[in-house]
């Protein structure tokens, strides 16, 4: 592929954005651990391949829709909102993106073929939820509000938690699916304030989100009960006897959550003050989780 495509086509990957799959993958791999499996080093290294080919090829297709569909043309972009940019720049590079989009899904595809080979038939539901996620995301699923609020979440926390638990220890556990919920909540509540600043252009190509139906103010309350949530469900995982002790670290940026979520809703109409914001957001999931990971692997 030459250069002039080449380019484009990585950065229409969001590169940025491509560190929260790893960490979802590691709690995963905590997961495995705690059911006392023998975790192999190749096994979570391929499994964390095919995360992120999945997370890369949502990206791909979701940067070729958006531009095929106009929806570029129509967002101005923030640091966390609105696509990269990279295809406005480069339509030479659209049909590129597509295929390494479509190449990147398949061989996901085949990395799940291998693990239902070696581990057993029972993953391949979860396989298959993580493949239609993926290709029917930006076409069907941004225009179901609930559907469009969770399938984030579940994308990282069931599918890539649980799955990841299962292609490494051959069977699922109520200790993945706890770990799950952390995830669940804080991924969808990140896309959530997202779309705070895409309302207008998503609406103009069809898109129906809760944002969109809500408004942002009330999207904001949403937005802190999913904060809450995620941190409800360490405590209520821990007393469940569901996670270990030490899991509890995932509760320490708490109060960072809590700041969060009021800050939110006070410049929820007021997008470039809440861009700062949306930025710590994301560096309080990715701590939370780390954290919940490292519960997980050493509790």
């Amino acid at each position: 592929m030459e250069r002039a495509v080449a380019v484009p086509v990585l950065y229409a990957t969001r590169p940025a954005f491509l560190s929260l799959t790893p960490v979802c993958v590691l709690i995963g791999i905590g997961a495995a651990v705690q059911t006392r499996t023998h975790v192999a080093v190749a096994d979570c290294l391929l499994v964390l391949m095919g995360a992120l080919l999945a997370h890369i090829s949502v990206n791909l297709l979701n940067e070729y829709d958006d531009f095929r569909s106009g929806l570029d043309s129509l967002t101005v972009r923030t640091p966390f909102s609105g696509g990269s940019g990279s295809l406005p720049a480069h339509p030479e590079a659209a049909a590129a993106t597509l295929i390494w989009g479509l190449l990147c899904l398949s061989v996901t595809a085949a990395i799940g073929l291998y693990f239902l080979y070696e581990k057993g038939v029972a993953l391949l539901p979860l396989g298959l939820a993580g493949l239609v996620l993926v290709a029917a995301y930006t076409p069907l699923v941004t225009r179901q509000p609930l559907l469009c609020l969770f399938a984030p979440g579940l994308g990282f926390g069931p599918l890539i938690v649980v799955g990841t638990s299962f292609a490494l220890s051959s069977h699922y556990s109520w200790i993945a699916l706890t770990a799950s919920l952390a995830p669940l909540f804080l991924v969808s509540e990140l896309l959530l304030i997202n779309q705070f600043p895409d309302i207008d252009a998503d609406r103009q190509v069809g898109r129906r989100h809760l944002p969109i139906i809500l408004g942002r103010r009330r999207s904001a309350v949403l937005f802190g009960v999913l904060v809450v949530s995620a941190f409800g469900a360490i405590v209520v995982g821990d007393v469940a006897g569901r996670l270990p002790v030490l899991a509890l670290l995932g509760l320490l940026p708490l109060p960072l959550g809590i700041y969060l979520a009021r800050q939110v809703y006070v410049h929820a109409d007021d997008i470039p003050r809440l861009i700062p914001y949306m930025g710590i957001n994301v560096a309080m999931i990715h701590v939370t989780l780390l954290l919940v990971a490292i519960g997980l692997i050493f509790g």
